[in-house]
């Protein structure tokens, strides 16, 4: 398909098909050079949004919730999986589509929705780097907080050396952060009857199991990544035609289920470890200082410093692979050009802004509460990136003989019902039915208005 139409617009356009793949040479030649791209993805899969949602779910609920854990990332996959395609295959990252087929008020809706869902994660990585500045040197808080406005200069010097530079240095810290809980899980020692149990017998122990649930999987399947994944696939030029697209696309799903797999591993060693140390004593993790603490006294000191080494090596990442989302989400929906360093600052001041109030409201407590409470934001606002997402790799006239076969289309579309319909509910509980009802109301006449004013597209941009 023709790219020529979407290059004046084109997200990351300094990274695009900066990446060569050799013509030659053997299988894993050839993998590794498309290989990066998920574990860029994979950040956001185990960045400090998780450790509150499964410190707190496995301190109050043992192993029970690792089914949760288990599901929410066959879902990332599987949607993951959906982004690689649809990048490689049209041309456009999931910013773009939303903005060429959608009509201009629904585009811009989903782009303010993703706006909120980036300034959510940003949050919980700024209180997650500030915890792990303060667990390693004894930094406050309020000044760690303030301190992560800077790692906007990392990422500038990081992209003057190239895009697969940024994808090693990401790598590494990967590998640190799954190196860490090995460690770690080693120390715990769990009960591995009870880890197979709650791995594959689903249960929800009240309301509050729910309420995390929820945070778990807007903790593992990140918005703002399906927006991500569609961009940065499209970093490789590989051979020209239908062999260099059907090796790219098998390629990339190889290195998604790869990447994802490890970061399911981290979800669920955390979870594991607060249910090991915490919850056979009863013992409920309202602050992630906390767990380090009683990890001190239980696992030993060493435990606790490879506990907050990986906490900050999480956060680091993900300022990383926030950062590239945040432009091309921006750039795809608005075909606006805006600094790195400035678009950085903004969302990072957004972010840290609440975090200062909170932390200061609170003295530095229930942090582990903002980290899940920003986990449910995202988990809502899932449903208007994964509608459009399977809408337009199950149409044929974009996708051709790539388009989604029937079993995934329902899938997909499974996927999405279940995580709206999981969202209403949480709704219902927490704010009040009639909110709900005037929420829905609005989004049907919004909906109607858009219908009849725009009808539907006949044309589709190529």
């Amino acid at each position: 398909m023709s790219h020529q139409s979407t290059e004046q617009f084109r997200s990351l356009p300094e990274a695009f098909r900066s990446i060569p793949v050799p013509k030659a040479g053997s299988w894993l030649r050839r993998f590794l050079a498309f290989a990066g791209p998920g574990y860029l993805v994979s950040v956001g899969y185990m960045d400090p949004g998780n450790w509150g949602t499964d410190l707190a779910g496995g301190s109050k609920f043992g192993y029970a919730l690792l089914w949760v854990i288990l599901a929410s990332n066959l879902m990332a996959q599987f949607l993951q999986v959906l982004c690689a395609r649809l990048g490689l295959v049209t041309g456009k990252d999931l910013a773009m589509a939303c903005r060429d087929y959608y009509p201009k008020p629904v585009a811009m809706v989903l782009w303010f929705l993703c706006e909120i869902a980036i300034i959510a994660c940003d949050l919980a990585e700024v209180v997650g780097a500030a915890i792990a500045l303060h667990l390693l040197f004894g930094i406050p808080l309020l000044y760690g907080v303030v301190i992560t406005a800077a790692d906007v200069l990392l990422l500038l010097a990081l992209m003057r050396f190239g895009f697969r530079k940024i994808e090693a240095i990401v790598v590494v810290l990967v590998a640190t952060v799954f190196g860490c809980f090995a460690a770690q899980m080693w120390m715990a020692g769990p009960d591995w009857g009870g880890v197979v149990k709650g791995m594959f017998v689903p249960s929800l122990p009240g309301n509050e199991a729910l309420l995390i649930s929820l945070g778990i999987l807007g903790a593992t399947v990140m918005p703002h990544n399906l927006y991500l994944h569609s961009s940065i696939v499209q970093t490789r030029h590989p051979q020209e035609g239908a062999k260099g697209l059907d090796e790219a696309i098998k390629f990339n799903t190889v290195d998604t289920i790869v990447a994802l797999s490890l970061a399911f591993f981290v979800n669920a060693a955390i979870l594991i470890l607060a249910a090991a140390v915490f919850w056979k004593t009863g013992t409920v993790i309202e602050e992630i200082g906390d767990a380090h603490k009683l990890l001190t006294g239980v696992l030993g000191g060493a435990s606790a410093t490879v506990f907050a080494v990986a906490l900050l090596a999480s956060g680091q990442s993900s300022t990383i692979t926030g950062t590239l989302a945040g432009q091309i989400v921006m750039e795809g929906f608005l075909r606006i050009k805006v600094k790195p360093w400035v678009r950085r600052l903004l969302t990072r001041s957004l972010a840290i802004i609440p975090a200062l109030i909170l932390i200061h409201s609170s003295g530095g407590k229930e942090t582990v509460q903002l980290l899940v409470l920003s986990q449910v934001v995202l988990s809502m606002q899932l449903p208007f990136a994964i509608f459009p997402l399977v809408a337009f790799t199950t149409n044929k006239a974009k996708m051709g003989a790539y388009a989604n076969r029937p079993w995934a289309a329902w899938v997909g579309f499974a996927i999405a019902t279940v995580i709206s319909g999981l969202n209403i509910w949480l709704l219902d509980q927490t704010v009040g039915r009639q909110w709900v009802v005037g929420g829905l109301a609005v989004m049907a006449l919004f909906a109607a208005w858009v219908k009849f004013i725009y009808g539907p597209k006949q044309s589709v941009p190529t």
